[in-house]
């Protein structure tokens, strides 16, 4: 069954600039200078992919807008938006955590990523496609409500929640995150709201590393709302697919929320230089076919891709097709050129202390109502 898929790109995506770091380390006399590794290429490598196998033809284009000071100050304090505003007047300013470089004129690009994530969401919750992608950068699930951290200036997904709420009388919202760090600033922003379902699969204590743990679940009335999957280091396709059939599916079909939000994350593939986990594009795939079919299942399809992290230019681009694929029902005939490698690694059969950490979450989320 082929879809109605919006897609969102922009070239000023790629202009971000992170600055001649080698990976997370500034440059200095004993450090030569070279890339950060949130760096244009992944994503614009990606976006090229989707071009060259033909598939864009066949996607509805969504042009963003940048998010207005507004749709911002719902998530965001006064504070957090100036320091960005003013950092972005530097040649060399960062996000608040002293690890997040960013070059001139940041803040306007991180106001069109944050705004490309709104453009894909309206677009859905109009009916004009039937889900959308947001290939949109800088990333966004790491920044807490006065804090950018992790390469991430706004959040991008709640800020696009918050104007479903507003805008389109969305009240219940789920987030699933499966980038390979936790998603600190989505659980942060909704953890005392009960009408957000936030799930994030990640690798343990990766980053940040005093979050992300099966034990946070959310604050008062929101109990049971958040639910954490850590999984060790090593995991492959059979603990991440494992984790949504048995903790992501089920929630979502007791949580039954009116919009279901991604946190669309590469760097859990092999060959990731900020993770250690070893999934394909084959698994991405079978994931977001499945959150594809629950959310038709339980919201009429409403769905929204936002994308996050992903690190090895060489891979990202065909877990990202492999995604497209997936929710678009077009096969581009592209096959994964690493499969012959990559899919046959051992690392890929659920093991059993992974299935303690996934058996845990579940029991968690069943004494909260939320795993039936």
């Amino acid at each position: 069954m082929t879809r109605n898929t919006g897609y969102v790109w922009h070239e000023r995506y790629a202009w971000h600039d992170t600055g001649t770091f080698a990976g997370i380390v500034p440059p200095g006399p004993t450090v030569q200078p070279f890339h950060n590794f949130e760096s244009p290429e992944s994503k614009a490598r990606l976006n090229s992919l989707v071009e060259v196998s033909g598939l864009i033809e066949r996607l509805t284009p969504i042009r963003p807008r940048p998010a207005t000071e507004e749709d911002v100050l719902r998530v965001h304090t006064a504070r957090h938006v100036e320091h960005i505003r003013s950092q972005s007047l530097l040649p060399l300013g960062d996000a608040g955590d002293g690890w997040s470089p960013f070059g001139r004129g940041g803040y306007e690009i991180a106001m069109l990523a944050a705004g490309g994530t709104i453009s894909a969401t309206e677009a859905v919750l109009s009916g004009s496609v039937d889900n959308a992608y947001a290939l949109v950068r800088p990333p966004g699930h790491h920044a807490e409500r006065d804090l950018g951290m992790g390469y991430c200036l706004f959040a991008n997904i709640p800020i696009a929640i918050e104007v479903a709420r507003a805008r389109y009388g969305v009240e219940r919202v789920a987030v699933v995150d499966y980038d390979v760090h936790h998603g600190n600033g989505t659980q942060h922003i909704y953890e005392d709201d009960p009408d957000v379902l936030a799930i994030s699969l990640h690798q343990e204590f990766l980053f940040p590393q005093n979050t992300g743990s099966a034990a946070e679940m959310g604050v008062g009335r929101a109990e049971g709302t958040t639910i954490n999957v850590p999984l060790p280091a090593g995991s492959g396709n059979g603990a991440y697919l494992a984790s949504l059939q048995r903790v992501v599916l089920p929630a979502l079909r007791a949580f039954r929320p009116q919009l279901v939000m991604v946190a669309s994350g590469f760097d859990a593939s092999a060959v990731d230089p900020l993770g250690g986990m070893t999934v394909t594009a084959s698994a991405y795939r079978a994931i977001a076919e499945n959150l594809v079919d629950v959310a038709e299942e339980v919201c009429d399809g409403r769905i929204v891709f936002s994308h996050e992290g992903g690190y090895s230019p060489v891979y990202v681009p065909y877990c990202g097709l492999a995604v497209l694929e997936a929710m678009s029902g077009i096969e581009t005939g592209v096959l994964d050129p690493y499969a012959f490698s990559f899919e046959n690694s051992p690392a890929h059969q659920l093991k059993p202390w992974q299935d303690d950490v996934i058996a845990e979450a579940e029991v968690l989320a069943r004494r909260l109502g939320l795993v039936v």
